[in-house]
């Protein structure tokens, strides 16, 4: 269980309360505002066409990109942190990809697939899925350009420059990985062709973590030091106790 450490906020009356809490709900509904500007630029990105034939191993066989979609005119690709020479994957990812499986049948009945790649081979991606327990499609895309293409992998000469690409801009060595996480979208059109559309990195995925959101209301919030710190694979967490202020008993 993660350590809580707790904040020493005031205590008020009740009327006191409402009226900070009138304050913050003013913020809110700025945020939820700016949000709604932002996911309207965000449809509203230009597209760029992909003329370059990627393709993917599937635990069924080959595949292509406009295979991914598996007949929907929509892909997000979680481009998930799991090397070829890795044991086992991203904690982090791991940490958003337990959010999935839940989402897949809403996602397809509004013409979109999920799909996460990693460069790892099938067979290690396979074995840590059923470690996970996930069902979400998985492919490797080992032996194609397409993690690099994206600016989630890098090679060696690419880390001995001193900064890689990532986010949009050039970053430090220091703050780099041969893997970094990201997310992209798709659509394919009626003819086949394919289009990016979107793409983040970094935090910007952040929103596709519910257990983040839930905890951005709880009283202590994240409580973290440093980003998501306290997350761990989830067959890794000692078992939970009961506290001692449970009311349950």
């Amino acid at each position: 269980m993660n350590a809580i450490t707790s904040p020493e906020n005031a205590v008020v009356s009740r009327e006191e309360w409402l009226e900070a809490r009138r304050r913050l709900l003013q913020l809110e509904k700025e945020e939820t505002r700016l949000r709604d500007r932002v996911r309207a630029e965000r449809r509203a990105l230009p597209w760029v066409r992909i003329d370059k034939d990627y393709v993917f191993r599937a635990a069924d066989g080959e595949k292509r990109l406009a295979d991914l979609f598996d007949g929907r005119s929509q892909l997000i690709v979680y481009h998930f942190m799991l090397g070829p020479d890795w044991d086992a994957g991203c904690t982090g990812c791991s940490f958003h990809s337990d959010h999935v499986d839940g989402t897949l049948a809403h996602l397809n009945h509004h013409d979109v697939t999920y799909v996460a790649v990693s460069r790892a081979p099938i067979e290690k991606i396979e074995a840590y899925r059923k470690r996970m327990g996930w069902k979400f499609p998985w492919v490797s895309s080992y032996g194609s350009d397409f993690n690099y293409d994206f600016h989630v992998s890098f090679t060696p000469d690419d880390l001995a420059k001193g900064t890689v690409h990532y986010n949009f801009t050039e970053i430090p060595r220091e703050q780099a990985h041969d893997e970094l996480p990201g997310l992209s979208a798709f659509y394919r059109n009626g003819k086949g062709e394919v289009f990016h559309t979107y793409s983040t990195y970094a935090r910007g995925g952040e929103e596709l973590i519910g257990t983040l959101m839930i905890l951005d209301r709880a009283p202590f919030g994240r409580n973290e030091e440093a980003i998501m710190d306290f997350v761990k694979r989830h067959d890794e967490y000692e078992p939970a106790q009961a506290s001692a202020s449970s009311c349950c008993h």
